[in-house]
């Protein structure tokens, strides 16, 4: 192969670039799973960055705007307006750090368990459909893949002072 040749899959065809770069590949994958899963969370009433607040709420006491903002891949001044309204809903609560006032902390409330409950279950099938064919030990292997791999490249550290929310 001389210098300037395209690479090759195994069947001989030209590969582009992107075919074999991992950061192409994760986005894409994201891209389409999360799409097929988002139709759902969207006839249930909630926007992709609502049910990716109530979903990064569950199991959690709280989460400040700044965590929530990593979370969710929101801009935090496009997540505080979500949250404001999210809080008019009923389905958070804002409370403000004692310790540190600028501070909010963001809760699920009763209401926002009740809601996303059935697309927590919705959510877990389409993983298990999404895996499925690669076999338990492959999926178990993939999930713990992608973990080692996020915790190698932590995500920037979030702000002491969390952005007034209007």
């Amino acid at each position: 192969m001389t210098e300037h040749a395209a690479p090759t899959s195994g069947e001989g065809q030209p590969e582009r670039f992107v075919e074999g770069y991992l950061a192409y590949l994760l986005a894409q994958a994201s891209s389409r799973i999360s799409r097929e899963f988002h139709r759902e969370v969207e006839a249930a009433g909630l926007s992709v960055t609502e049910w990716r607040v109530l979903a990064s709420l569950e199991g959690s006491d709280g989460e400040s705007i700044g965590v929530l903002s990593q979370l969710t891949l929101t801009k935090q001044p496009t997540l505080s307006k979500v949250v404001l309204r999210m809080e008019a809903s009923g389905i958070v609560s804002r409370t403000r750090v004692r310790s540190d006032r600028r501070q909010t902390v963001v809760r699920i409330t009763r209401e926002g368990h009740r809601l996303t409950e059935a697309l927590r279950e919705r959510a877990i099938a389409h993983q298990k459909r999404i895996l499925e064919p690669f076999g338990p030990d492959n999926a178990e292997k993939l999930i713990s893949t992608l973990r080692a791999l996020l915790a190698l490249h932590p995500p920037e550290s979030v702000a002491d002072e969390d952005p007034p929310v209007v």
